[in-house]
């Protein structure tokens, strides 16, 4: 998708969120549906609904975690507590459970990758050169400095959650 279009994001977001996410929404939804968004009360999801609101004009939206006052530390804790193992990502120390490779990662992101998917980084890395656009605004991913970027070495195998969910730990 990517090299046909010859674009990976920009403002609006990235290519695969409208081909993924919107269009096949689109295909089933009806004018007296009433979509629930999963986005939290903190980071830069609340932002995210108003601008879906906002952007969605005549769209019925709910955001049911938000409305709550539930974190992203509080579901993944949820989570957890119902004994539900969390998605690879998490258990690797990923802060999302985006596609493997997402365009729409940072620095860090991109930098963690590299080391826990060498081969994912890689290809992403020729596919910027081929196409002749970078993920990362105006970074190559075969120029970016090791060690960039906001994810910490950290270990969190057994999930973000881990200290808040298990007493002394």
């Amino acid at each position: 998708m990517f090299s046909e279009r010859r674009f990976l994001n920009g403002p609006q977001g990235a290519l695969c969120t409208t081909e993924l996410k919107k269009k096949p929404r689109w295909v089933f939804e009806r004018a007296d549906d009433i979509q629930v968004f999963g986005y939290t009360a903190d980071g830069t999801d609340p932002m995210r609904a108003e601008r879906f609101v906002e952007q969605n004009p005549g769209v019925s939206a709910r955001f049911p975690l938000i409305e709550r006052g539930l974190t992203k530390a509080d579901c993944l804790d949820m989570i957890h507590d119902a004994g539900i193992e969390l998605p690879m990502m998490y258990q690797l120390g990923y802060t999302n459970n985006n596609c493997l490779g997402c365009v729409k990662g940072g620095m860090g992101y991109w930098n963690k990758i590299r080391v826990d998917f060498p081969d994912v980084f890689d290809r992403m890395a020729a596919q910027e050169r081929e196409i002749g656009r970078s993920c990362i605004r105006g970074t190559f991913l075969d120029e970016l400095e090791p060690g960039r970027g906001r994810y910490g070495s950290e270990d969190m195998s057994c999930g973000p959650i881990c200290q808040i969910s298990i007493p002394d730990a």
